[in-house]
């Protein structure tokens, strides 16, 4: 080996050995508490920082300084986070999503203090801990080699084991599973200062620069999907050596740049690929609901916001120029609005789309756009948003498959691949400029076209919130599975919500960068990304309000004070948002799932037979000859629910499964299932827990695909047909979790049924909230979170009945409800189907079968075993 690769290679260790350190404590850390630590680069940062401090500063030994740094400073910084932040929030049981607020929130404070006490200017004198490029790598192989020992051969090791796996149950064995958490935490700070002090000397020590590039070696822990060690560590040591290699090559042409840019950013790369190729780590959550419900906005508060987005006209010198920013910023948080707010989908992007309308606005009025003529700047800034928007399909289309962590992780990667490889690239910036539209170059005049834009901006906002689109979006945020059972289109919408949210934060960008009359590429960092969504989460993600408010603070904050001040304060208000999220969310009981399997293990002779039996040999399919449920007077149900009048005839099978087949990991949870469900008939399917009923009703309901079989609706094979297509062709089904959007009213809760039904009807929403009786002013305006169970299963049935279905498919309809509460879904289950519904119950309540279905098909081991009236078919289930 030559001298040269050989120096490349150990230069490339090195990198490798910080990188897999951040790789081990992520895994470790995420392993132990299930939290994804965003502020991994900060506390690596802040490690960085205080080391320097006791080092260049105060004069410390270099031995000293590292040992108070890493073994007792960051533990405890780890110790802290744990106790204070994520402990709380585990108690109070969140989700993903909530530490994902949190460590964000975390990371901005982190940042925004390190500014405060350090200065934001970068520093160049970080002492260096070794001089031997091997030391590092013999540091991280030890370490890596100890947390295997310790995991799989010690007592410790099998309690982390026991908590990944299933933390209540590892509670209930008598594990601390808050000692596993803090031990994760303080080991994960350990090795985040660790790499933070190594890589210091190295690079630029900001605190900016470093917590970004500590986040961009996260590559190494989502390529090993969170689990393995030793992948984290080959491919942390194997980018690391690569990178350093490509720095060998120098082709000419148009190939330089393009190697350049990857010899400096391999790490990016890999973390683009781990976060948009590779199946996504994390759950599948979106963001919390408490952090995106509706708040009202106070009366006269925007005649107030209205004055003071006007008083800065007054203003001149400094305070104007300073200004100017406001509404542009403003501008940037409504497309954060729009994404994350409205449609739930966490975005940690939209500062890559801010700074492409900056840079395409720039390059088209300096005529340096391919293609494309100089254009003036108004037009520019036109052109830009439209060719910026497209681009929002980039994040968009991870976001059909990835929720959660996992599309957090993909955004944020996305972001720190446009700002590595577009704004920090010379070919793309050098020598560019930008300038105010004619007639718009002072501050005053510009200032003036800013709240025009906004206002524009706004208007469009507020219209994707409002109507069809707006209760679409917030449905598929509340509830995505509900949405689509619903009918919205949940895929094409994400795609909208992030095209739309592009293109405003391309507008906001281009205005930005023609306040500060330059293309800077240090106001679209991805760390300002980050602030940006931390700031809108604080103040109401879904208020356009909050958006304003939030736009004016931050650059308020920054200006009046040493900067790092708005971040600060943005850091700690997200942390307190985040723990005070699950209070919002409003808990009812129910039982463990070890209550569930043995009520489905039951026998069926043991449980409580309906009060009045019939006399056997009576078939009860002349059950509709009983007269109908009594209806709201002046209300005929064909005429409620704007059906045709021409019915489907009887014995005819509008949805007919076909010889189903279904497994999982080799299990078979349907074999050869045979079903149809004939209009004008209830028909119910009952078993113990694991005989395939849920299987069986996801295949029908468009959810799940089975392996093989049909499904046919009408004679069409709809087997593969979405479940929002299902329910434009009139299948509609409701949970057995419920499936309410918390965040709208009960009214319009329905109203996203009745949008998307096959044949709107004008009254649908109406007519089905007086048949369910939630036509009083005082529920249907109310917001369906505060709302009793029972309340919210009639919500859930008017939603799908608002559809005009004529298929219906419920599962375990009566879970939570009382008895007067069951008889009175059961008085219009009847109506239903004497109007000509078609309904397929899945329950285990078997004194509601045996009263209300006329067929009953009796499941085990994936097959139908029995079929028949349910006076045949439950009596012989019970004979003994």
């Amino acid at each position: 080996m030559s001298s040269l690769s050989y120096d490349l290679t150990l230069a490339g260790l090195a990198v490798g050995s910080a990188a897999a350190l951040t790789g081990i404590g992520l895994i470790v850390t995420y392993r132990a508490t299930g939290v994804l630590n965003f502020a991994h680069g900060a506390i690596a940062m802040v490690c960085a920082y205080l080391l320097r401090q006791l080092v260049v500063e105060w004069h410390w030994p270099l031995p000293l300084a590292t040992a108070l740094t890493l073994l007792l400073v960051a533990p405890a910084i780890g110790l802290l986070l744990e106790k204070a932040v994520f402990r709380p929030l585990s108690i109070l049981g969140s989700d993903p999503a909530q530490t994902l607020v949190a460590s964000i929130g975390v990371f901005v404070l982190l940042v925004g203090g390190a500014a405060l006490v350090w200065g934001p200017g970068a520093r160049s004198d970080a002492p260096t801990l070794s001089a031997d490029p091997w030391a590092p790598l013999a540091v991280t192989a030890a370490i890596a080699a100890t947390v295997w020992a310790v995991t799989r051969w010690t007592r410790f090791g099998a309690e982390l084991r026991a908590v990944v796996d299933n933390r209540p149950l590892a509670v209930l064995g008598g594990i601390d599973a808050d000692r596993v958490a803090s031990v994760g935490w303080a080991f994960g700070a350990f090795t985040a200062g660790l790499t933070g002090t190594l890589l210091a000397p190295f690079v630029r020590l900001d605190p900016y620069g470093l917590p970004l590039l500590v986040m961009e070696v996260m590559a190494v822990a989502v390529a090993a999907r969170m689990r393995s060690l030793s992948v984290a560590v080959v491919v942390a040591l194997g980018l690391g050596v690569a990178q350093s290699q490509l720095t060998r090559l120098h082709p000419s042409g148009w190939a330089e740049p393009l190697v350049q840019s990857l010899g400096a950013n391999l790490f990016v790369v890999a973390l683009l690929v781990a976060a948009l190729v590779l199946p996504g780590a994390g759950a599948r959550t979106t963001l919390p609901r408490a952090a995106t419900a509706r708040f009202p906005a106070p009366p006269g508060a925007w005649i107030v916001a209205a004055v003071l987005f006007l008083i800065p006209l007054g203003f001149a010198g400094s305070d104007l120029t300073t200004s100017v920013q406001v509404p542009a910023l403003a501008v940037i948080l409504l497309s954060l609005v729009i994404v994350t707010g409205r449609g739930g989908q966490i975005s940690l992007g939209q500062a890559a789309y801010a700074g492409l309308g900056a840079l395409f606005t720039a390059l088209l009025a300096a005529g340096r756009f391919p293609g494309l003529p100089q254009l003036p700047q108004l037009l520019a800034l036109a052109v830009a948003v439209l060719l910026v928007a497209p681009l929002g399909l980039v994040t968009g289309w991870p976001a059909i498959s990835r929720r959660g962590l996992a599309l957090a992780l993909a955004t944020f990667a996305v972001g720190v691949g446009v700002s590595r490889f577009v704004f920090a690239q010379p070919y793309a910036t050098s020598g560019l400029g930008l300038e105010r539209p004619a007639g718009f170059d002072g501050d005053r005049a510009y200032y003036v076209l800013e709240l025009v834009l906004l206002a524009g901006a706004l208007l469009f906002a507020a219209g994707l919130r409002r109507g069809r689109t707006g209760r679409a979006l917030a449905a598929m945020r509340d509830h995505e599975a509900g949405a689509a059972a619903a009918g919205v289109p949940v895929r094409s919408l994400k795609l909208t919500a992030f095209v739309a949210g592009a293109a405003l934060a391309a507008l906001g960008g281009g205005m930005l960068g023609m306040g500060l009359r330059a293309f800077d590429p240090a106001a679209y960092d991805p760390v300002r990304g980050l602030l940006w969504f931390a700031a809108v989460v604080v103040l109401g993600a879904d208020s356009l309000l909050g958006a304003c408010v939030a736009a004016a603070l931050l650059v308020g904050l920054d200006a009046g004070a040493r900067g790092g001040v708005a971040a600060a304060l943005i850091g700690v208000l997200a942390v307190l948002t985040s723990r005070a999220l699950p209070f919002a969310r409003r808990r009812r009981p129910s039982l463990t799932p070890v209550g569930l399997r043995a009520r489905g293990a039951l026998p069926l002779s043991l449980r409580p037979r309906p009060p009045a039996r019939l006399p056997r040999g009576v078939i009860l399919t002349n059950k509709l000859s009983r007269p109908p449920a009594r209806l709201p007077r002046g209300l005929i149900l064909t005429d409620k629910l704007s059906r045709s009048p021409a019915r489907l005839p009887r014995g005819f099978a509008p949805l007919a499964a076909h010889h189903l087949t279904a497994s999982y990991d080799g299990f078979t949870a349907l074999g050869g299932v045979d079903l149809s469900v004939p209009p004008g008939r209830i028909t119910a399917v009952v078993g113990p827990n694991g005989a395939g009923k849920s299987t069986l009703f996801h295949c029908l309901a468009g959810t799940l695909r089975p392996d093989s079989g049909r499904i046919t609706l009408g004679g069409h094979d709809i087997t593969r047909t979405p479940a929002h297509a299902r329910t434009r062709l009139g299948l509609a089904r409701t949970f057995q979790q419920l499936a309410v959007f918390p965040s709208l009213t009960v009214t319009e809760n329905v109203q996203v049924g009745a949008d998307q039904a096959r044949r709107s009807h004008p009254r649908a929403t109406a007519h089905t909230l007086r048949l369910l009786s939630l036509h009083h002013d005082t529920t249907r305006h109310h917001p369906a979170a505060d709302l009793p169970t029972g309340t919210l299963r009639r919500v859930e049935l008017a939603r799908a009945l608002a559809g005009n279905p004529h298929t219906l498919l419920l599962d375990e309809p009566a879970a939570g409800l009382d008895t007067a509460e069951v008889a009175a879904l059961a008085r219009v289950l009847r109506a239903l189907a004497a109007d000509g519904t078609a309904i397929l119950v899945v329950e285990h309540d078997i004194d509601l079968v045996a009263d209300l279905a006329d067929t009953v098909h009796v499941m085990a081991a994936g097959r139908i075993v029995a079929s028949g009236p349910p006076t045949e078919v439950l009596d012989r289930a019970a004979a003994p």
